[in-house]
């Protein structure tokens, strides 16, 4: 089977947990699919970055005539050439690891996507007019008209049939896959990037945009006197952010990181006293299992999914806001003992596995069906791409 994957949405190192997601799954069809084929769909600016995953003959890059950056463009593109693309490159299921499906389909291939969240249909005034009428047409197209839908949690699943009640027979959840590496960075050397000391620092991994509760955090941290707090994450109101980090005075105690490497990444991970996560919305939240896994003791919500997937073995504030409930809930965590815990339902072999059986289930009939719709796209040239090894 030749599996197709739109990778023309991301933006290396502004995508967050989104980026993170689909680097895992592309390990784990390297690492344990010994017997589909993937042609990789790229853009011009984000091929470099996917690479890495042509090791192995089983993965093809295409690389599409259009730039991630530029999302309106993207966006358009991905809807008139998309599909056309997908059916010259004979692929049997096109997987879209994200909410937006192309309104041009007519090449009769089978669409596997996967909607992370709709935060949007919960917290529309953290987006723009345009990007909430837009947002809110994909997800009804993409729960309309694909194949099969792929969700990350129960809570994810349970959300979004009761906001489009007809996509409950075609969608599946299916839970993350994470990957945990021991950092082979030496902490000497975060220590001259960062003015943190080992164990002396709490760490957060979070986007700058509302709902993830930052301010609430910040707040927290003007009675703490003994601990810097690092917080590493791109996109959303970082300007914001750091309007309130003055405004609370405590600039020298607040160390905003930006955009880390996986390795730097793990390296605060496991050298932090606690980690804390005040999000009031997530679709999974990769993070605190991250940190839960490398033993660290975790403060967090228990918002939407966020009790599900750490299987109620962090330290929980019942009142998100309340910065009394933060400071007590993390004098408490700092007197528990540190110990790792495996979640291994977010283990690779098993997730790989389902993914698999989802597209295979969807690509039958285009394997049954034989090639004749997609004959009239075989000329790559058409379209501005080209394919790597």
């Amino acid at each position: 089977m030749k599996i197709g994957i739109d990778l023309l949405w991301v933006r290396p190192g502004k995508c967050g947990g989104t980026e993170s997601y689909i680097r895992n799954l592309l390990e784990g069809f390297l690492a344990y699919d010994k017997e589909n084929e993937y042609i990789l769909l790229t853009a011009k600016n984000n091929a470099r970055s996917f690479r890495k995953y042509t090791k192995k003959p089983m993965m093809k890059l295409i690389v599409c005539n259009v730039t991630s950056s530029n999302r309106m463009y993207r966006v358009l593109w991905e809807n008139i050439h998309l599909d056309a693309v997908a059916a010259s490159c004979r692929v049997d299921v096109l997987f879209i690891p994200m909410y937006n499906k192309p309104l041009k389909h007519g090449s009769g291939i089978p669409y596997v996507n996967v909607i992370h969240d709709i935060q949007v249909m919960h917290y529309p005034k953290n987006f723009s007019w345009v990007r909430r009428i837009f947002q809110r047409y994909a997800y009804w197209n993409t729960c309309r008209t694909t194949d099969r839908l792929i969700t990350i949690s129960n809570f994810c699943k349970n959300d979004l049939i009761r906001h489009f009640p007809f996509v409950k027979d075609k969608i599946e959840m299916i839970y993350i896959p994470i990957i945990t590496k021991e950092s082979q960075l030496d902490f000497h050397i975060i220590e001259e990037k960062y003015p943190i000391q080992k164990d002396r620092y709490y760490y957060c991994v979070s986007s700058m945009t509302p709902h993830k509760n930052l301010s609430t955090l910040l707040k927290t941290m003007t009675q703490e006197k003994e601990r810097k707090l690092v917080i590493s994450g791109v996109g959303g109101r970082e300007e914001q952010v750091k309007k309130i980090i003055r405004e609370l005075h405590i600039e020298e105690r607040i160390v905003l990181t930006g955009y880390v490497s996986d390795e730097e990444r793990d390296c605060l991970y496991e050298n932090c006293s606690l980690f804390l996560f005040p999000s009031v919305f997530e679709g999974f939240g990769m993070p605190p299992i991250e940190a839960m896994r490398k033993g660290k003791r975790v403060v967090m919500t228990r918002k939407t999914c966020l009790e599900e997937v750490t299987q109620k073995k962090a330290v929980y504030v019942e009142d998100p806001f309340s910065v009394e409930e933060w400071r007590k809930k993390i004098n408490y965590a700092r007197t528990l003992p540190e110990e790792k815990t495996a979640f291994r339902e977010y283990e690779m072999p098993a997730i790989i596995e389902r993914y698999i059986k989802v597209l295979t289930a969807a690509a039958e009939r285009t394997l049954s069906s034989g090639a004749e719709s997609r004959t009239c796209y075989q000329r790559r040239d058409c379209f501005g791409i080209h394919s790597e090894r």
